[in-house]
């Protein structure tokens, strides 16, 4: 069986351990004789599975017992709306970090609900940089400061993370996982499932259980955060298969020895395609300015539009998929959530050093 290297942003790689399993239990779900897709989610079965992945998350992030942990649909795009309907109440102001595009659609969203203020940005330099935590001005009645922790467009990452005086939200959709983190810093951290969690479907809220009793009254039932906690996210039938794959995805991570491992594994595959970067002598520019640089999405530009078309064609044709950089940037995008396995990277960065001499 020939895997391609996949580099995609999203959905992205899956570990092929967790492929296999899934493939082994798929007609008969530990002896039901049904699919997993096929089980009530009201029955036994399933709910063993959706309360070993809300444990496993649990332990693999430290998760304080101040946090209750959510399921929820729609993606970090309907989270953009929840969390104002939610949280930004009258007279109070959502602040909001720009970093690229997706804050952008939060700020968005948020504005439709309230009143909002712009505390930091780097859209000046087309978001090549994470604004320094000192340059964030907060404005006053500060509901919260949303921030999104890594952007995979443009290839940015928070190093550290805000010391904020209101509660931190944060959207950590595509480095959830990736790193060991402090929740117990955040009031809210949501994640769609589709980079390090498992495949699309899944949203995961981490919220601070306080947070609930500021809630407005009357919000549509399935936007009120509450509607999740107090039904154990069993209120409508969730997206089951896609819990599944979130717990065997979890399964594997502790099995590789947790988020700590994962984390260095993480930096060592950035670390072998930055090289070939920083190593051409120009012939790839990253994006990124160094010390806001992501692990997850490494984006680079190489020297013309025919260039790019060239390297692009030639990556194909030796099984490298999803390279191509987002309009907003151009060039090349290569990203490397924790399925990623180092063997792609190098065989990247080995490409990388090469088409210079033969295809440049």
């Amino acid at each position: 069986m020939k895997r391609a290297y996949n580099f995609n942003a999203g959905p992205s790689a899956l570990p092929l351990a967790v492929l296999q399993r899934a493939q082994q239990e798929l007609l008969d779900f530990r002896g039901t004789g049904m699919s997993v897709m096929e089980l009530s989610h009201r029955s036994k079965e399933y709910d063993e599975v959706h309360n070993r992945a809300k444990q496993l998350l649990k332990e693999l992030m430290n998760i304080p017992d101040t946090h209750d942990v959510l399921f929820l649909q729609g993606g970090a795009s309907l989270q953009f709306s929840m969390v104002p309907m939610n949280f930004l109440t009258d007279g109070r102001v959502g602040n909001y970090v720009l970093t690229g595009a997706w804050s952008e659609k939060a700020l968005k969203e948020a504005k439709k609900v309230g009143e909002t203020h712009i505390a930091a940005s780097s859209k000046e330099e087309n978001y090549a940089y994470i604004p320094a935590n000192e340059s964030i001005q907060l404005s006053e009645e500060a509901a919260y400061l949303h921030i999104t922790s890594n952007n995979t467009i443009f290839g940015t990452q928070w190093n550290e993370f805000p010391d904020a005086d209101t509660d931190l939200i944060a959207d950590m959709s595509s480095d959830i996982l990736s790193r060991e983190i402090d929740v117990a810093k955040f009031a809210l951290i949501y994640a769609g499932a589709q980079k390090n969690l498992g495949p699309s479907g899944v949203t995961v809220a981490i919220i601070r259980t306080d947070l609930l009793e500021r809630i407005p009254e009357n919000l549509p039932t399935m936007l009120d955060y509450r509607t999740y906690s107090t039904s154990n996210s069993l209120y409508n039938t969730p997206p089951t298969f896609a819990i599944y794959m979130l717990s065997l995805v979890l399964e594997w991570v502790k099995e590789q020895g947790g988020v700590g491992v994962i984390e260095k594994r993480n930096q060592e595959k950035a670390g072998v395609i930055y090289a070939a970067i920083d190593e051409s002598d120009g012939f790839y520019a990253p994006h990124a300015k160094k010390d806001s640089r992501s692990l997850m999405n490494i984006t680079f530009t190489l020297p013309n539009e025919e260039v790019t078309k060239r390297f692009l064609a030639e990556a194909k044709e030796r099984g490298f998929v999803g390279l191509a950089g987002h309009r907003s940037v151009g060039g090349c995008r290569a990203s490397v959530y924790n399925a990623v396995p180092l063997e792609a990277c190098e065989a990247l960065a080995q490409f990388m050093k090469e088409f210079p001499k033969y295809f440049g």
